[in-house]
């Protein structure tokens, strides 16, 4: 079996866990794109089979969040898992509002302590449980969009984040809270989108069954954004590179009408990248 399946994670679970029970469900070997903590939910978009292969495509996509801040407290995992503490005085909206263009387009944001990042080959969280110290340095992270989308409560706000990879969105929290000269952190997070995989189609783990796993089986090539190319030289398929007439880029090759894998065409001449099928 090779494809993707769409997953929709519910918070409380790992993204490990819904790996494994795809992988009972499928007897195949298979990967996420992109963990999700276990205190997040949403869009969790797993390979299946040679589709992992293909996961260096959308490492770089976008992925759109729905988070909730709150102002005023802060934690030390920048989230509800740890004790919440007073951290200053609650803004109001309108000062929230303004902030929002100072984390929108490439900035520098640094990982909260109580990330999987390896410092001296530890794990950063690792450290930080043990007490001590861990200041990780900042890295350049792209949001493309920051949104207000509506206030909560008095001191909890939600937004809507599309962000590149590398971004972490409890980092934002505290880092927003910092500009509001007060604390920040996460309350609650949901993905709606990564890469081509939205919230609309994904699929409760619960509901997959040996049954109808098959049904839900997304194929390698419809996430592809690449133009295609019918390969008749069968020197390609043993190793040669051949001649072709098509702009230099990468593609979705077919052999005999069915899915091969992708190629990559460089001055008139096609290479393989992967093979899927």
């Amino acid at each position: 079996m090779t494809g993707f399946f769409n997953i929709y994670k519910r918070e409380g679970i790992s993204s490990a866990y819904c790996v494994n029970r795809l992988k009972r469900l499928t007897r195949t070997p298979c990967g996420h794109m992109g963990t999700l903590d276990p205190l997040a939910e949403g869009v969790l978009p797993i390979g299946a089979g040679n589709a992992t292969r293909l996961f260096d495509y959308f490492l770089g996509k976008e992925k759109t969040y729905l988070a909730r801040f709150r102002f005023g407290f802060t934690s030390d995992t920048l989230d509800r898992e740890s004790e919440v503490r007073v951290a200053g005085m609650v803004p109001p909206k309108s000062l929230v509002e303004e902030i929002l263009p100072t984390f929108t387009g490439e900035i520098l944001q640094r990982p909260p302590a109580f990330s999987a990042i390896c410092v001296d080959g530890k794990r950063a969280y690792e450290l930080a449980r043990k007490g001590k110290g861990v200041e990780l340095p900042a890295r350049k992270v792209k949001i493309s969009s920051l949104r207000l989308m509506k206030q909560v409560s008095e001191d909890e706000f939600e937004f809507e984040i599309v962000c590149g990879g590398g971004t972490y969105i409890r980092s934002l929290a505290r880092d927003m809270g910092e500009a509001l000269e007060t604390g920040g952190y996460m309350t609650k997070l949901i993905r709606t989108a990564a890469g081509p995989f939205g919230v609309e189609t994904a699929v409760p783990l619960d509901e997959l069954t040996p049954e109808n796993i098959q049904n839900y089986l997304i194929s390698a090539e419809s996430v592809l954004p690449f133009e295609s190319i019918e390969v008749s030289d069968e020197r390609f398929f043993h190793g040669v590179h051949v001649p072709m007439g098509r702009t230099d880029g990468m593609y979705k090759l077919y052999r005999d009408g069915q899915f091969y894998g992708t190629g990559i065409v460089e001055a008139g001449t096609l290479r393989p990248d992967k093979k899927i099928c």
